[in-house]
């Protein structure tokens, strides 16, 4: 019953709820973001979706309208294109708000595996093992609370698993707050991409 009903029922109000009430503090974010770089305040990147299904995920922009069109795990140096105002919206992870309407539009849920990219065949694959795939991708997830940006991919994919098998509203639930403890201890965001925290210390160790 949840699953089939309550959880879209639940994914639809709440963010309508939310897009009335962060309007305001949006369009202001949204104003910030062309006044420190101009260019579009908003970011659109092709995700993969329930059953591999393709959609246009919306983010706040980060990056400086200047920075190649590759994913950011392939930049040399990420950092550097990272905007001032971005910097502070991905630590806080505000960037994130105008999914919103990703989940009102039925393309997301607020709790589920985050959406791969388009081209991460890796991820994708590791997680078809786990049916992980056929769920709907979420805002924040069982492994975002649990490693996020640092997670190997292998990693990833089985927690995005376990979620699957113990999805529920009282585990929904244990994600949402989990990851509410984790955006104010910014857990886990390195710029870089999936697994660059075990990357740094194989480097570290070869020194």
């Amino acid at each position: 019953m949840y699953i089939k009903f309550f959880k879209r029922f639940l994914d639809a109000f709440l963010s309508f709820m939310g897009l009335c009430v962060l309007a305001l503090p949006m369009l202001l974010i949204a104003l910030i973001v062309k006044i420190d770089d101009p260019g579009p305040a908003f970011f659109k990147q092709k995700r993969v979706g329930i059953h591999k299904t393709y959609f246009s995920l919306y983010k706040f922009r980060s990056m400086k309208v200047s920075t190649p069109d590759i994913p950011t795990h392939l930049l040399e140096n990420p950092e550097q294109y990272i905007s001032k105002v971005g910097a502070f919206l991905r630590k806080t992870s505000l960037d994130e708000l105008p999914q919103m309407w990703n989940i009102l539009k039925g393309d997301m849920s607020i709790i589920g595996p985050r959406p791969a990219l388009w081209n991460q065949d890796d991820l994708i694959a590791e997680r078809d093992k786990y049916g992980a795939n056929d769920v709907r991708p979420g805002l924040t997830g069982w492994a975002q609370i649990n490693g996020r940006d640092e997670l190997e991919i292998p990693v990833k994919a089985r927690l995005d698993g376990e979620y699957v098998e113990r999805l529920s509203f009282g585990f929904d639930v244990k994600c949402f707050f989990g990851t509410i403890f984790s955006v104010l201890r910014s857990d886990g965001v390195v710029e870089g991409g999936t697994g660059e925290i075990e990357k740094q210390e194989k480097e570290r160790a070869s020194v």
